[in-house]
């Protein structure tokens, strides 16, 4: 990142499309379309895992598999795995929302069709795909298959004989299930085939991939049962301390995640093998990577497992600039800090010796009696300057239903922000016209879009969150001549 440049943030899921959610089909495509009439040369992505609790792609069942949701049911239909009619029965009303629960259950009678007429033409592919990801993947079928069969309980309730992996019940459970563990490795098959497609699909067209890489995993996912060696367990696979954040802007009460926190002398011991594997990875699917929570490299909040909130917890030391240069070390994996918070002046130094990119967000840039670090004027060059994120309000949300009416006013008279413009395109000239090279903003930004856009609220559950979509007309040509028009004009 070198030159000026600037992308859009919009999730997979987001991408607009008649299947219930977006997919890695023609509506992926048509959207790098969209950017690349626009000027822009990064798409930013969220993580591409499974989603797990509250429908959080932050709270997976792995780190490394890919989510089925996203597969294109036309690309299948193609392929001959899926019938017309089962393709029209893969179509959802709702062109706003991502409705889950009907989700899974419609996916699920749809890929197990897909499978039984899939299994004998992908025999081979499917035994070169299990032996290339053989860190993870038999894993991550079987975990799946395990909770197939324990009616989708959670790791913390399955029977202890498989919950602590012991061998007997492992290779009984490996024999017993090994049909629906070929099912599960099929569809990540799948969609590592679609995403590749994608992916070389922007590169071809100019626009790189910004990928999402969680800190941490759930409770429940595979790396917790078949590498609780990775983390800070008792014998009997339970976390004494869990992570989370202290309180901040978004919640008086901080927030509790519930995640496993690692052991990182294990992780030290090793040269942070089981990361650097994990960056591997990312370098493959991504062209850049944003580390979320950046700042637990340098310290990590600490709940006790049983505390009501995050206000219980405290702070310990994390693995430092030795795991930043493991992964500096991945040939090919390129990073953004995502270094948002209150940081402390250690912290804050920590991340200035990283040399990583880091976040600087304008929805946070105007207080009207402070020089804050976030004003456009006041942001380096080696940073990526966003207008908001999948966390934060919609600029137009925060301009008239969080903003207090002096920093309304501040971030109209410097932003020099009218109505017939449109307040969004406010914003992204403010973010387009930083000194930093990479400038980003949600595609709700462009559109001017209020609260009901927003990604997700933190420290909130509902379906609200994760499911905003796109509707195709939004991604017309007077929107993207309007940004290729700014992104000419600021030089990106």
């Amino acid at each position: 990142m070198q030159a000026r440049a600037s992308g859009v943030l919009l999730p997979v899921f987001s991408l607009p499309g008649p299947y219930g959610t977006g997919t890695l089909g023609a509506p992926a495509r048509q959207f790098v379309n969209f950017l690349a009439d626009a000027g822009q040369k990064f798409w930013q992505i969220l993580p591409l895992v499974p989603p797990g609790g509250g429908d959080s792609p932050y709270m997976s069942a792995s780190c490394f598999a890919g989510n089925p949701l996203l597969l294109d049911p036309e690309a299948l239909a193609d392929e001959g795995l899926l019938t017309h009619e089962e393709l029209s029965s893969a179509r959802w009303a709702d062109p706003d929302r991502v409705d889950y629960p009907w989700l899974h259950k419609n996916r699920a009678a749809l890929f197990r069709s897909a499978w039984e007429r899939g299994r004998e033409r992908y025999a081979e592919a499917l035994d070169q795909f299990l032996a290339a990801e053989q860190d993870w993947l038999p894993d991550y079928a079987l975990f799946l298959a395990l909770r197939e069969r324990f009616g989708g309980a959670e790791l913390a309730k399955w029977p202890d004989e498989i919950r602590l992996r012991r061998p007997e019940a492992l290779e009984k459970a490996r024999r017993e299930l090994a049909d629906t563990c070929q099912y599960h490795a099929f569809l990540q098959l799948l969609f590592f085939r679609q995403w590749t497609a994608v992916k070389a699909y922007a590169n071809g067209k100019g626009v790189s991939i910004i990928g999402d890489m969680p800190i941490y995993v759930s409770p429940d996912s595979a790396e917790v049962w078949a590498q609780p060696e990775l983390f800070q367990l008792n014998g009997a696979m339970a976390a004494s301390q869990v992570a989370g954040v202290p309180p901040d802007a978004f919640s008086d009460k901080g927030q509790h995640w519930g995640n496993p926190l690692y052991d990182w002398a294990w992780h030290k011991k090793t040269g942070f093998a089981w990361w650097r594997r994990r960056g591997a990875q990312m370098a493959r699917l991504y062209d850049v990577v944003r580390i979320d929570h950046f700042r637990a490299f340098h310290t990590y909040w600490a709940i006790p497992a049983g505390a009501a909130d995050a206000r219980a917890g405290h702070w310990e030391q994390g693995p430092g600039l030795d795991l930043l240069d493991a992964l500096k070390g991945v040939p090919g994996l390129a990073l953004i800090a995502e270094d948002l918070g209150d940081l402390d002046a250690g912290a804050l130094d920590f991340i200035a010796k990283s040399g990583l990119p880091g976040m600087k967000v304008l929805v946070y840039a105007f207080d009207p009696d402070g020089e804050s670090a976030y004003l456009p004027h006041n942001c380096p060059q080696n940073g990526v300057m966003y207008t908001g994120t999948h966390d934060t309000p919609t600029f137009v949300q925060w301009l008239f239903e969080q903003a207090s009416p002096r920093e309304r006013d501040f971030a109209c008279d410097y932003l020099r922000l009218r109505g017939d413009e449109g307040f969004g395109w406010g914003a992204v000239c403010g973010a387009w016209a930083s000194p930093c090279r990479l400038a980003v903003a949600p595609l709700q930004d462009l559109l001017g879009l209020g609260g009901d856009a927003r990604i997700n609220a933190p420290g909130t559950m509902g379906p609200q969150n994760w499911s905003w979509r796109v509707r195709a007309e939004a991604l017309n040509p007077s929107v993207s001549g309007k940004l290729a028009h700014i992104t000419r004009t600021y030089r990106r």
